[in-house]
């Protein structure tokens, strides 16, 4: 059951978005009757907030216009959300350039906190343990991440500075369809009008980011994360895979996520059983294919190899270890 404190926060929370809210309302959220609710409402006064009384048909309750929320006031739900939050961002890589933000808002967050939260979040923290050690990553500026997220939110247009992987370097006009954080890393999808292609870019390598005059309409239905992922399982490397496997889409993103392969139907032929139907069209593309004999074993699903030529004589070497190693006795 929720303690009063929490219902009180809960109350200012609701005031704090704004408008009159009825008395009504106010007890229907916090499920406690209306006396209650006035009771909440003193505990606010009692603090300073301003809570005015709206009398009439439509009356209730609202904060007096202009006021702000003080500096901190959680719950421990919310403060734990908050600070696992920060821990968590900091290990996966969604963090800015300011390397040390993550740290100093935590040491803020701990210092205002009363002293009885604070030591049971400390406990937490401290007893947390992760199974996978923490990333190096690459980070954006801060300025450049929030002026390409105002450039998405309003369509507006941006100029960039942009190193490529090579060294290369260069600016260019984009318009961004989205923000996506994919394995540590931020980028940033959109059209590049310079050469009438989508393109993505990795957003630690821009060095700088610029709204431009005009705006501009986004592909309707556009997913930027599935199109940050298309991209990389379509860029262009040294062999060019082609598989069909028996087996479903899910079955198959299992070991061959959606960054590293695209998953297709295979077109319907005339005259086939109907007991060999549920094939999909498999592409990989890859610098190396000496991992994947091992993952389509492990998919344990048929599958048929139109090319290259190559993976079918790694796949035949990997069975016939795997036959040797079955054969193979103690002793």
């Amino acid at each position: 059951m929720a303690r009063p404190t929490h219902r009180v926060l809960t109350l200012l929370e609701l005031l704090q978005s704004g408008g009159i809210r009825t008395m009504a309302e106010l007890a229907d959220r916090l499920g406690v009757d209306e006396r209650t609710v006035r009771r909440y409402v003193d505990h606010l006064i009692d603090l300073d907030v301003p809570v005015e009384s709206v009398r009439g048909r439509y009356g209730g309750y609202r904060l007096a216009p202009g006021y702000r929320m003080p500096p901190l006031m959680l719950s421990d739900d919310e403060a734990l959300a908050v600070l696992l939050g920060l821990v968590a961002g900091r290990r996966t890589g969604l963090t800015t350039a300011t390397g040390t933000a993550s740290e100093t808002a935590t040491a803020k967050i701990r210092r205002v906190l009363p002293e009885r939260l604070a030591r049971r979040l400390d406990t937490v923290l401290e007893s947390l343990a992760f199974t996978a050690p923490p990333g190096e990553f690459a980070v954006p500026e801060t300025a450049v991440l929030l002026t390409v997220a105002d450039a998405v939110r309003h369509r507006r247009p941006i100029s960039i500075r942009y190193t490529a992987a090579d060294g290369r370097r260069s600016e260019r006009t984009l318009h961004p369809y989205g923000l996506v954080a994919h394995s540590g890393r931020w980028y940033v999808t959109g059209a590049d009008p310079g050469i009438g292609e989508d393109r993505t870019f990795r957003l630690d390598r821009i060095a700088d980011a610029r709204a431009l005059p005009g705006s501009f309409e986004p592909p309707a239905g556009l997913d930027p994360a599935q199109h940050v992922l298309t991209g990389f399982a379509t860029a262009r490397y040294r062999h060019e895979v082609v598989l069909r496997i028996q087996g479903t889409a899910e079955q198959i993103r299992v070991r061959l996520p959606a960054a590293v392969a695209t998953v297709e139907e295979c077109p319907s032929e005339e005259g086939v059983d109907p007991g060999t139907e549920g094939w999909l069209r498999v592409e990989v593309r890859a610098e190396r294919l000496d991992w994947l004999p091992a993952v389509l074993a492990s998919l344990d699903r048929p599958f048929v190899i139109e090319r290259p030529d190559e993976l079918r004589d790694l796949v035949a070497a990997l069975a016939d270890r795997l036959a040797a190693s079955a054969r193979r006795t103690a002793g």
